[in-house]
C-alpha cells in the first residue's frame, strides 16, 4: 500500500539526512513482527522517533520516553527536535 504521507515524511528526512546526517530505521507497522508498532501507531503514520540514545527507544514498551513527530513534519520541525534531543542528552550526562 501506497502512503503519502510517508512518502512526503521520507523526502523530508531524507532533506534533512543531507545537511545533518542521522541513523534511520523504518520499520513498517503493517508487516507481522511489527504487530506491536501496529497497535501503537497504526492511525498514527508516520511517525518518526529522535533520540540519541539507543537504548531501547526503538522498543515499543519504550516509545513513551521518545521525542516524536508525527503525520506531517517539516524539516525544520525535525531539526528543533533532533536539538532537543542532543540537550537532553548532554543533561542527562552532568
Amino acid at each position: 500500500m501506497n502512503c503519502s504521507l510517508c512518502t512526503n515524511a521520507k523526502q523530508t528526512l531524507s532533506n534533512v539526512w543531507d545537511v545533518r546526517p542521522f541513523h534511520y530505521t523504518e520499520i513498517d507497522v503493517m508487516k507481522p513482527d511489527a504487530k506491536k508498532w501496529r497497535d501503537l501507531y497504526e492511525f498514527d503514520t508516520p511517525v518518526v522517533h529522535i533520540s540519541r540514545s539507543k537504548l531501547g527507544e526503538e522498543d515499543p514498551a519504550m516509545s513513551a520516553k521518545a521525542i516524536k513527530l508525527m503525520h506531517r513534519f517539516t524539516a525544520d520541525e525535525i531539526k528543533a527536535k533532533m536539538d532537543v534531543a542532543e540537550k537532553k542528552d548532554e543533561s542527562d550526562a552532568d
